[in-house]
């Protein structure tokens, strides 16, 4: 059985410095694991589903780039606001929520600036390890 993206999963981004937990939306008949919501593949709204990670250190990021070339070139990271670009991929292939396939522990999401997305504790052990 995969295990599904859900609400409290921590996530991770390739140019983030702080991790996020992520947040599904609460929708009747949607399916709950272990308490925990799950996620379809196009769960993505910054904010609302994924945090920001804190500081973004991609020169991609047109507030980081300005940044930097104030400081002469030197990386000046700036706080992350995630622009999703695209829906976490690959989706389940076999459970869905209204047509909608379910996104994956090993789904990955891709930001505007180049940062990779991914799932760094699935939330059942991001819950047991919080006693």
């Amino acid at each position: 059985m995969p295990e599904f993206l859900t609400t409290g999963c921590m996530l991770t981004c390739s140019f983030g410095v702080t991790p996020s937990a992520f947040v599904a939306l609460e929708l009747p008949g949607k399916p709950v694991i272990m308490g925990m919501t799950t996620a379809t593949f196009t769960e993505i709204i910054p904010i609302d589903n994924v945090p920001p990670f804190g500081m973004c250190s991609s020169i991609a990021n047109p507030e980081v780039a300005s940044a930097t070339a104030a400081a002469m070139g030197v990386l000046t990271p700036m706080p992350c606001v995630p622009v999703i670009a695209e829906p976490w991929d690959p989706p389940s292939e076999s459970v869905s929520f209204e047509g909608m396939p379910l996104a994956l522990v090993s789904s990955t999401c891709m930001c505007a600036w180049g940062g990779e997305i991914a799932v760094d504790v699935p939330a059942e052990f991001v819950a047991t390890t919080e006693t």
